[in-house]
């Protein structure tokens, strides 16, 4: 491990590809390479030409002044397909000496063998070195593969290794990494054999993995961790950074149940030898897995689904019905959210040419063509719909038969798996849409191909709108659905929908076919109504129940009405009832995601009775406690809304005081005692609740603040056994919530001298924890993150002034990541409200620089939520510097990190929309003056612009008969304008672009995909720690240090005798 915090930083290796051709005259190798130098690339022994080139690097070289996101994305798009593996390209092009071409002819192996190193990646491996004195392993520094679930899509490994960056491409694996002696090497596969080196100041760990495997699913961790073997299954083994092995036995307690549900649901034991958990610090997200479900893989929709839908079965096994229901109706409420509001997501695209009526996405502002351009958001919510699309196949299909679906395609790709040296077997380990619809119809002999063409083939969701009459003449309750299916990211839904009406003698359900033009569904009714009689009313799930009739029609039967309760169809639902239904419908239906929909719906009805319903699930402890938790914060606008008529109490006080509170003196709490975890949500949820309440003047209650206050003097968590910083901390975000704006008087300037008495009082209990929190650190530290979001509440309502400093102290680097989120998110709201550049550039500057690239999504995230400006407002910070900066950023300077790419592509959308920013001056001549109509046009020999996905897609020159000058240097965009014709487009007019001309051509003489080749890896890595300097890594590198990438170089190889000066200790060894 090369270690030094802003020096050296660096591995250097080989990597042995062995290659089965299936094509005759294979004179081309193509593989994916990021960042790395390659020295020496060696064909079966011999010298081979090689050429390197990145189009990624910088995608609009040529476009000058112009700016324009739509041409941003056009090219950006065509960059990526450039170096896609899938298609037959990569950034690394390797000549085949002629001597093998006869070789190749005859289908023998070729052994690829690539001498590589990395100094200081950007990404794809991330170091972190603690800066705190000691040894390396003393200050537990480590590095690791630095690629998220989205990242492995986008194919990151090439960052690190040169490879065939493709989840298509399966191989078998030899991993050898030598690192210093303290530290662990963690990777896939078998470890066999750790060999230290004579100096004993070395050792190389030696994996294997048998198991024909992508590369996006290799990744490795090196550091100085704490081994622990699981307890109840041995081949499992977890890691974790010095002084945390506590926390680790804790946290890994219930790994074995998890393998055991998994198994059991899927009759099929996990198909890897050993399982390894690794814990890193400063991770890309918080869970990233590799070389275990790669047997699922091909469409990513039909991953992420399957993957989501096991997820939430052993979510309903370990938690129960009533929280997988939650989590199904919040999943949906996201994508039904998304989709409106961005347009559709779509979960099997197709591209049939690249003209723009072909695009298949034409709402969006990237391209869904390729992972890399995706957005993150877009991308988090089409993990989502496409597992709520298994969860729908799942109820076409049954779920037993479901289960014996994913059962036969693991039991394929096991076979397959085993098959060694016949790699044209292993095209069964890979999943594709085709294959997993067959394996359905094979084992249920159902056809879903209607909801498939419905769900996945298109995009957007329904949305319906429900309401009804009662014909009491007929007994018949006449039901009217209308759907809105012209909106952004809507559908029309033609089929069946579930209908449930609850009346007197019982629930019944009612299948209605939703047609082209109808929208009445007249619905028979099973009970007559009744005056006066007291009978139980029988609910769905059997129970027998007492219920107060008086508040309903008395000649109506119809207690309440759900539509699509079973949330069959991805839709959003209104529907329009009386208030006595949804108040029935609250206390008496069973179902939490029908009891959530009445609370929504009870806050346009503030009415006594509707208090008195969600009072009464307040108090009703067999209730869902998140059902309870949504209805502290409907009562509290209720209460808003009936502020002038209300009686008794503040809402919820009275109640809080008889569970939580001393009986002899009401306002002091009881000692905590979190073992019912029920309680313990509602304890800490109904004071964040209560201080949302407002009197007559729009303030919070003096009474109700001062019961807030005496609740965090009066905590006692001594004699519990659970930590109570999460109830402190939601005691803090009462506190915030109880604030309102400054009533400023002849515009004196605030200070601490003339604060408001109850606002003084929330200011000294916020620096009593923020300064009780540098003493005693709470986990995580919640309080921290609450306090800071109370400081800029207490700014932004005027109370005190507004001053980012502190924020900037907090979010610095070497404070705890959450507490440097949420500095960052006070930051950026302060740069909106107050419109400052100066915060603005600093936030720009954190995402160019900071170590963490986690905190530079978060940071772009942030702005994109809460921009300081949006491309329909006028604003001063809206400027050509800011364009320039941005539009830099995202065409270069964040070429390694796709994600981080995206989110810049998302922010200049957000603030410039698709089209040349506004504050841009027009363009030389962009202007002409029309002296026959006496007016000023747009230049007409400017072209306009295309629209994202739009001709740029032009297909490479495919001719194999062309040779490939491998000795010319080749500039990376004149790759991209000769190929994909970007040089039509002047960008001044009156100028012609300038035409570059080369004697590369582009083939597609590598079939390496799985039906024409396999191939198994070697691949071995020496890490170097050096507490001094970088000379060693320059050394061996041939460098100063300075060069970064290397473009086109090619290096003479060096002699046998002087290998051990440029790359020391290089183990050989022969691929599988």
């Amino acid at each position: 491990i090369v270690q030094k915090l802003s020096t050296l930083r660096g591995s250097i290796g080989y990597v042995e590809l062995t290659i089965f051709p299936t094509v005759v005259n294979l004179n081309r190798i193509k593989l994916n390479s990021k960042q790395c130098r390659i020295y020496r690339v060696r064909v079966n022994d011999l010298e081979a030409p090689f050429l390197y080139n990145d189009p990624t690097l910088e995608v609009c070289h040529h476009e000058s002044k112009q700016r324009n996101l739509n041409y941003f994305s056009s090219a950006y798009t065509a960059a990526v397909s450039a170096v896609d593996p899938d298609a037959g390209h990569g950034e690394l092009v390797i000549k085949v000496p002629s001597e093998l071409w006869k070789q190749g002819d005859d289908l023998k192996v070729l052994k690829v063998y690539i001498e590589f190193s990395l100094d200081q990646p950007k990404g794809g491996l991330h170091f972190v070195v603690p800066d705190v004195e000691g040894s390396m392993a003393e200050r537990g520094a480590h590095v690791f593969g630095s690629c998220d679930e989205k990242m492995k899509i986008f194919s990151c490994h090439r960052f690190w290794f040169p490879c065939v960056d493709s989840y298509s491409e399966l191989c078998t694996w030899k991993l050898e990494f030598t690192v210093d002696a303290s530290m662990v090497a963690v990777s896939c596969g078998d470890l066999v054999e750790t060999i230290y080196t004579h100096d004993m100041r070395k050792k190389t760990f030696h994996y294997v993995l048998p198991i024909p495997t992508a590369a996006p699913n290799i990744s490795l961790a090196v550091g100085p961790f704490e081994i622990l073997v699981d307890p109840y299954m041995h081949e499992v083994t977890h890691f974790c950074l010095p002084q945390l092995l506590p926390l680790l036995k804790h946290s890994m307690s219930f790994l074995h149940e998890i393998f055991e549900f998994y198994e059991e649901i899927l009759t099929c034991r996990y198909p890897y030898s050993c399982f390894k958990t690794v814990f890193v610090d400063e991770a890309y997200v918080q869970v990233s897995s590799y070389a275990s479900m790669s047997i699922f893989r091909a469409d990513e929709w039909v991953l992420k689904g399957i993957s989501g839908y096991i997820y939430g079965l052993y979510l309903k096994k370990t938690f129960g019905v009533n929280e997988y229901r939650h989590w199904i109706k919040e999943e949906l409420d996201k994508i039904v959210e998304y989709e409106l509001k961005m347009g559709g997501v779509l979960l099997h695209p197709t591209f049939s040419g690249g003209k723009e009526k072909d695009n298949p996405t034409p709402h969006l502002h990237f391209s869904i063509k390729h992972p890399h351009t995706l957005s993150w958001e877009y991308y988090k919510m089409f993990q989502c719909k496409a597992h709520l699309v298994m969860r729908l196949i799942e109820n076409r299909i049954s779920m037993e038969f479901m289960l014996q679906v994913f059962n036969k395609l693991l039991s394929l790709a096991s076979t397959a798996s085993s098959q060694k040296y016949q790699s044209h077997m292993w095209s069964q380990m890979l999943l594709s849409t085709h294959a997993f619809l067959k394996s359905i119809s094979n084992v249920s002999g159902k056809d879903i191909g209607p909801l498939i063409k419905q769900w996945v083939d298109q995009s957007g969701v329904v949305k319906f709108f429900g309401s009804f009459a009662f014909n009491r003449k007929r007994n018949v309750l006449e039901l009217e659905i209308r759907q809105d299916y012209t909106s952004s990211g809507t559908q029309k839904y033609v089929g069946p929908i579930k209908v449930t009406v609850q009346e007197l003698d019982g629930s019944f359900n009612h299948m209605l076919q939703i047609e082209e033009n109808s929208l009445k569904h007249d619905i028979p009714c099973h009970s007559k109504s009744r005056r006066n009689k007291k009978k139980k009313i029988p609910l769905m799930n059997g129970e027998e129940v007492d219920m107060d009739l008086s508040a309903m029609d008395a000649d109506s039967p119809l207690l309440w009405i759900r539509i699509d309760p079973d949330m069959s169809i991805l839709r959003k639902v209104e529907f329009e009832q009386a208030d006595f239904m949804w108040q029935y419908q609250l206390r008496y239906e069973r179902d939490v995601v029908a009891q959530e929909e009445a609370i929504s719906a009870l806050e346009k009805f503030p009415t006594p009775a509707s208090r008195l319903a969600l009072t009464d699930i307040l108090e009703q402890e067999q209730c869902f406690y998140k059902v309870r938790m949504q209805a502290c914060f409907c009562l509290a606008k209720i209460a808003n809304a009936m502020v002038s008529t209300w009686q008794g109490p503040p809402a919820m006080k009275s109640l809080f005081t008889r569970m939580f509170c001393c009986k002899s003196c009401p306002n002091i709490v009881k000692t905590n005692n979190f073992i019912n975890f029920q309680s313990y949500f509602l304890q800490k949820t109904m004071p964040v609740a209560m201080a949302l309440l407002r009197d007559v003047q729009n303030l919070c209650p003096k009474d109700v603040l001062n019961f807030i206050l005496d609740l965090i003097k009066y905590n006692d968590n001594r004699k519990n056994k659970f930590s109570d910083n999460y109830y402190r901390a939601d005691l803090i975000k009462a506190l915030t919530n109880s604030l309102t704006p400054a009533i400023s008087i002849n515009n004196e300037v605030r200070t601490v001298d003339n604060l408001n008495a109850d606002v003084r009082l929330i200011l000294e209990e916020i620096t009593r924890f923020l300064n009780m929190e540098k003493l005693l650190p709470s986990f995580r530290n919640t309080i921290t993150v609450s306090c800071l979001r109370a400081i800029r509440q207490l700014q932004k309502n005027g109370h005190i002034p507004s001053d980012p400093s502190l924020f900037k102290s907090y979010a610095q680097y070497g404070h705890f990541v959450d507490v440097r989120i949420a500095a960052l998110e006070a930051l950026v709201d302060y740069t909106r409200v107050e419109r400052s550049s100066g915060e603005l550039q600093w936030l720009l500057s954190m995402v160019q620089n900071d170590p963490v690239h986690y905190v530079r999504h978060k940071i772009l995230g942030l702005l994109c939520k809460n921009p300081p400006f949006t491309k329909t407002t006028d604003s001063a910070l809206c400027n050509e510097a800011l364009v320039d900066q941005l539009w830099k950023f995202m065409n270069s300077g964040a070429s390694h990190d796709w994600r981080l790419r995206c989110d810049a592509v998302n922010l200049y959308y957000m603030l410039f929309g698709l089209t040349r920013p506004s504050c841009l001056p027009l363009p030389e001549l962009g202007l002409v003056l029309n002296l026959k109509e006496k007016k000023a046009v747009l230049n007409p020999t400017i072209k306009p612009e295309l629209g994202v996905g739009a001709v740029m897609d032009t297909p490479f020159n495919t001719m194999e008969d062309e040779d490939i000058d491998m000795e010319t240097v080749h500039d990376s965009q004149a790759f991209i304008h000769h190929h994909l014709n970007l040089l039509e487009r002047p960008s001044t007019p009156g100028k012609h672009p300038h035409t570059h001309t080369h004697t590369h051509t582009h083939t597609h003489t590598l079939h390496s995909r799985p039906e024409n080749s396999s191939y198994s890896v070697q691949c071995s890595f020496i890490y170097m720690a050096s507490n001094h300097n970088n000379s060693h890594l320059n050394q061996a590198l041939g460098n100063s240090g300075k060069e970064k990438l290397p473009f086109n170089r090619k290096k003479p190889a060096k002699p046998a005798s002087g290998r051990g000066t440029h790359l020391p200790q290089l183990v050989g060894g022969e691929g599988d």
